[in-house]
């Protein structure tokens, strides 16, 4: 992992730490494998773990000098990754999360990519995978345009400058310059700290060469929270952005709202609430937008996209619904009365 300083720039991985005890080795494996030609180091902000996972990345630190630990008693991802950012002591820093694994090659290919196109953060593509039956439906849904609206570090794309870098290969620099990640941001904060770096007249750079296998959510309980959290965060940046964002953050809550009218026409007409000549057109108005998605998930359950098996088809249609209405939902709280410090605790609660 090592080498000579006067080859390659150092790299700093920083990597926020809290109740990852089923991944936390994994992680840590795939950047100490990373095959640099420079001298490198990671560095793990750790919150206050109840899982056995602090003490299992204190051992690993115990037996590698490479690896240092900055506490993290907040807990909050941005303030985590601020916090290890500063202790950093490399010019290139790469953000890696507790439930990923980088590929090999990830961090040459990418510190190549950046001095290559002089970018200041360059991002690849989230590979979702799955252990379970529920995990796998999630990746599938990850990895699906379906699932989160085609967004490029989901299903790739040519390479070229991007509107964000999902985790980042990034100059430390210029993240100091602009004031690092947003602690006051719980959800979305990449895409937020890369907004700022392209108003700042940098360059943010997709390469689909660089790959991350990311480990989703393992239960319906923790998706739909996670979900719900992403979409009010989404909404609050909407809101702070005026309205200026790519059209498909909007077809989710879009879904909601088509759903709740269709919900309250129907009422309406069996309480006789509209006049009686005008019932069959706006039933059909009413109910055409969730007859129509409704019929998208029940072609899904006869599609290949969704698993070779009937139990894995049907799980991928829970999963796509559950994305849809609980990050919609949250997208209009968020637009409408803004984040009000909500948190993700979907990974640290059962």
């Amino acid at each position: 992992m090592g080498g000579p300083d006067t080859q390659r720039s150092g790299v700093s991985y920083v990597m926020p730490v809290y109740n990852e005890i089923a991944y936390i080795d994994d992680a840590i494996d795939s950047v100490l494998a990373q095959q640099y030609d420079g001298p490198t180091e990671l560095v793990l902000a750790l919150g206050p773990s109840t899982d056995g996972t602090s003490e299992r990345v204190r051992q690993r630190a115990d037996a590698d000098p490479r690896i240092r630990i900055v506490d993290n008693p907040d807990m909050a991802i941005p303030i985590g990754l601020n916090r290890a950012i500063r202790a950093s002591r490399y010019p290139i820093v790469v953000r890696v999360d507790a439930h990923t694994e980088l590929s090999e090659g990830y961090t040459a290919t990418g510190v190549a990519t950046l001095e290559r196109t002089g970018a200041v953060s360059v991002g690849g593509v989230m590979v979702a995978n799955g252990r379970t039956t529920f995990q796998r439906a999630v990746a599938r849904a990850y990895n699906s345009p379906l699932g989160l609206g085609g967004a490029s570090y989901h299903t790739g794309g040519e390479e070229g400058p991007a509107e964000s870098a999902y985790l980042g290969i990034m100059r430390r620099d210029e993240l100091l310059d602009i004031g690092l990640y947003d602690e006051e941001i719980n959800r979305g904060e990449d895409w937020e700290l890369n907004k700022r770096l392209r108003d700042a007249g940098h360059i943010v750079w997709l390469d689909p060469a660089l790959r991350v296998t990311y480990w989703p959510r393992d239960t319906w309980r923790k998706l739909a929270r996670q979900f719900r959290a992403t979409g009010i965060w989404r909404g609050e940046l909407v809101r702070r952005a005026g309205g200026r964002s790519p059209l498909r953050y909007y077809a989710p809550p879009a879904l909601v709202a088509a759903s709740a009218f269709s919900v309250l026409g129907l009422i309406a007409l069996a309480l006789g609430l509209l006049a009686p000549d005008t019932g069959p057109v706006a039933l059909a108005v009413i109910t055409a937008p969730t007859a129509l998605y409704l019929l998208l998930l029940l072609s899904l359950i006869v599609a290949p996209l969704g698993g070779s098996t009937a139990r894995d088809r049907l799980a991928f249609v829970g999963v796509i619904a559950t994305m849809h209405f609980a990050w919609g939902a949250g997208f209009i709280g968020g637009a409408l009365f803004g984040a009000r410090g909500s948190v993700d605790r979907s990974r640290t609660e059962s």
